[in-house]
């Protein structure tokens, strides 16, 4: 029997990463490195990047005999830890499973650019006015930037739930 976190998996992997590889391929087919093209005026564009770093293009700057081999070590790694963990959780843990779900679309959505194009391609842009700008990123960081908050709020919520210790006066 299949069990039900497995297909929540499957299903959360699936979706992510096709929506992740579908808009990256539109962006790059419509835009330009470094092209843009404004959405709402003052605070939201789409904008073309390649990103040779991790997420908000941090350790871009490291040599690339490094960075290239580090950063398809960590991920994969970092995924059959989470996968791992994946297999010991119990059905009932429904958040924890719908977030490591969504972790893992994530990763598995950026390790595919990483591996076909030697970068990720980011395109989100948030900034103020052109002035202040949030790194850009992609749908693939948008569902693990979700996961990890499901994850707290489950950590947060599992703790709230914990029995407290009788306070005799």
């Amino acid at each position: 029997m299949v069990l039900r976190k497995f297909l929540i998996l499957l299903s959360f992997n699936g979706l992510v990463v096709s929506l992740d590889q579908l808009t990256k391929n539109i962006v790059a087919n419509s835009f330009k490195l470094g092209a843009s093209k404004e959405i709402f005026a003052t605070w939201f564009s789409i904008t073309r990047i390649h990103n040779p770093g991790a997420a908000f293009g941090l350790l871009a700057s490291l040599p690339p005999p490094f960075r290239e081999p580090f950063f398809f070590l960590v991920p994969t790694l970092t995924l059959l830890f989470i996968l791992a963990l994946f297999f010991r959780l119990k059905e009932e843990q429904t958040l924890t499973i719908y977030a490591l779900s969504l972790i893992v679309g994530g990763a598995f959505g950026n390790l595919a650019d990483r591996i076909r194009l030697g970068f990720v391609i980011d395109f989100f842009d948030l900034h103020f006015k052109h002035k202040w700008h949030f790194p850009a990123f992609n749908i693939a960081d948008m569902a693990i930037t979700l996961g990890v908050a499901l994850l707290l709020v489950g950590m947060l919520q599992e703790r709230d739930s914990e029995p407290q210790p009788r306070r005799d006066s």
